[in-house]
């Protein structure tokens, strides 16, 4: 029983940190170009 409450304590940490890394990617601007990358990848200029 108390490997279950060291795993749910584990994974709510897990998921703290990836909720808090998905906000610091939004608020510096990594999705702020949704197009540009596809389109340099598939059309790029010689």
């Amino acid at each position: 029983m108390s490997a279950l409450f060291i795993l749910v304590i584990a994974s709510l940490l897990v998921a703290t940190g990836f909720l808090v890394a998905f906000i610091w990617s939004i608020k510096n601007n990594q999705y702020e170009d949704f197009k540009g990358s596809s389109w340099r990848a598939l059309f790029e200029e010689k």
